[in-house]
């Protein structure tokens, strides 16, 4: 595959249009691209395709869709459907409102490219160094973060472990006799370490 870059169109007419209409006050990813503009740019890609072969999908809004995707948790599949169908992801992607998008395994393939190359943290220091341009992101600084989220996830995590816990002594206390209920408890799993995903 070969990328012959090209100009960052606006944003076509009928697509932001119908974006304000739909989404009068806007969303993520209109503020994202009305303050932005664009992270990428085809030329940022260009060591990652050969000269000739047939014309890739543009390479900035692969790597655009890519950083979405990873922002809603998509899958490939499910990114390309966006493309495909969102309004607003047309309009951070410059995407004209009837525009079919691409098939989702592009997605994997400009993955690919980026792991050959060793490639995989330009898209993260392409858009970092926009941050630090703006002033949003400062070297050396101290970050705050907000923990009640963090505190909670520990209490639920403790909660969990408390029922676990008591449930493992139950299992223990009905099994000195050896009854029905500690061989049911024992039979399904009742008891079992209890593992909490993270």
């Amino acid at each position: 595959m070969s990328l012959q870059p090209q100009a960052i169109p606006p944003v076509p007419e009928e697509t932001a249009r119908i974006a304000r209409a739909i989404l009068p006050k806007g969303n993520t990813y209109i503020h994202m691209r009305d303050e932005l503009g664009t992270f990428f740019r085809d030329e940022d890609f260009l060591d990652l395709f050969s000269e000739k072969g047939q014309p890739a999908e543009s390479a900035w809004r692969l790597a655009l869709v890519m950083v979405m995707q990873y922002a809603e948790g998509l899958t490939d599949r499910q990114a390309a459907d966006a493309v495909r169908t969102r309004i607003d992801w047309k309009y951070a992607l410059r995407l004209e409102i009837t525009d079919p998008g691409f098939d989702f395994s592009v997605l994997s393939e400009f993955r690919g490219r980026l792991l050959t190359h060793q490639a995989e943290r330009r898209l993260f220091d392409k858009m970092l160094s926009q941050f630090r341009e703006r002033g949003w992101v400062k070297e050396r600084g101290k970050q705050r973060t907000d923990s009640t989220h963090v505190r909670a996830s520990i209490r639920a995590v403790n909660r969990l472990e408390c029922v676990g816990e008591t449930m493992r002594h139950a299992r223990s206390a009905a099994s000195g006799g050896r009854s029905r209920l500690a061989a049911r408890a024992h039979a399904t799993g009742v008891g079992q370490a209890l593992s909490v995903p993270f």
